[in-house]
């Protein structure tokens, strides 16, 4: 038997770290190689692309025609300035001080028609001047570049479902319109309280408000509702509303009922009369139950359905436990007050 020592081992003194003497980062000229790459540089494959789509769809025109300039008169012009504020955002970059890195490039300078782009400030002060109005300018050439759009890729949805949902922009001090309410992620802050409305067919953003921290009333519910019909493509025929129960009031109902929606809200207020004799179970291998009625609350100018679905509350396993008197006590419903041609659980 062999038995080594320690000093027949050899120390390793080869370090595991970068070595000290870097080489210096090589340039980008003329002698340079290059070559083709499967990867893509961008969502559309570069910026070029995307210059020829804003040709082919005439987005200049569009923007020039609905668009409300500001005060502020740049002398590239509000296409231009605008058109920069996108182009950076599609190249990747999210502030606008990073127009100093793309100054000289030649694609963006080339469609501005200019030896070298503005300062970063210019599309700061620029930014700074925009108020309301162009706010509600700049959605209604969203409006309009989608119709185009959907026109130029052949879509025509006759049936659209927009999803509406209140979201928490949290800030930090003391800021106008910050109050405090639901936050998840930073109970007992103060935050803003936007509100957002998206279509599920083509995952676009088609309304939406910058509003204080406070939950939305029936009033200004009904009012977002209303301007709904505006916002979307003359193909569309039927629509269909799902929102949670910050959107479940009479107003908003009502607004619905005028405009022709259909609609899903989360219900918290109502409590509607369900027959008991009523439940079924539609899949044998699931322990949900749905039931449905008519009901019009109080308040209300018309009569909906309601929808609700029951599962079973998990069982303990304690022979100690006390079981349940009544039946509702056994079970975990949620109701949704719904307007809908359909089955009540799709």
């Amino acid at each position: 038997m062999v038995k080594s020592n320690k000093s027949n081992f050899v120390k390793n003194h080869n370090n595991k770290g970068s070595k000290t003497d870097h080489s210096n980062a090589r340039k980008i000229n003329a002698s340079t190689t290059y070559d083709t790459c499967s990867e893509q540089l961008s969502p559309f494959g570069g910026l070029l692309a995307l210059i020829k789509f804003m040709d082919l769809i005439d987005f200049r025109q569009i923007f020039e025609s609905s668009y409300i300039a500001p005060r502020r008169d740049p002398k590239l012009g509000n296409y231009s300035i605008v058109s920069g504020l996108l182009m950076i955002l599609f190249i990747g970059f999210n502030r606008i001080w990073h127009f100093s890195y793309l100054r000289l490039d030649a694609i963006l300078c080339g469609f501005f028609r200019v030896t070298c782009l503005p300062v970063a400030s210019t599309f700061w002060r620029y930014v700074n001047s925009m108020g309301l109005n162009q706010g509600k300018s700049l959605i209604k050439v969203i409006a309009k570049l989608r119709e185009r759009v959907w026109h130029v890729c052949d879509l025509s949805y006759s049936h659209v479902c927009l999803d509406i949902d209140t979201t928490v922009e949290t800030v930090f001090g003391d800021q106008q319109g910050a109050r405090k309410g639901h936050n998840t992620k930073n109970r007992g802050k103060k935050g803003y309280r936007p509100v957002l409305c998206f279509i599920e067919q083509s995952r676009e953003y088609l309304l939406g408000k910058f509003r204080r921290g406070e939950t939305m009333g029936g009033i200004e519910t009904a009012a977002f509702i209303a301007q709904i019909k505006s916002q979307l493509p003359t193909c569309v025929q039927q629509v269909l509303i799902r929102a949670d129960a910050e959107f479940q009031s009479g107003e908003s109902v009502h607004e619905c009922f005028k405009e022709g929606y259909n609609f899903i809200f989360a219900n918290k207020r109502c409590k509607p009369p369900f027959d008991p004799q009523l439940w079924y179970q539609p899949y044998k291998k699931q322990a949900y139950e749905y039931n449905s009625c008519v009901y019009q609350p109080k308040e209300w100018l018309e009569p909906v359905r309601f929808v609700a679905m029951r599962m079973p509350k998990e069982n303990v396993k304690d022979q100690n436990i006390q079981y349940e008197l009544f039946e509702e006590d056994r079970y975990t419903t949620m109701c949704n007050p719904k307007v809908q041609n359909d089955i009540p659980y799709t």
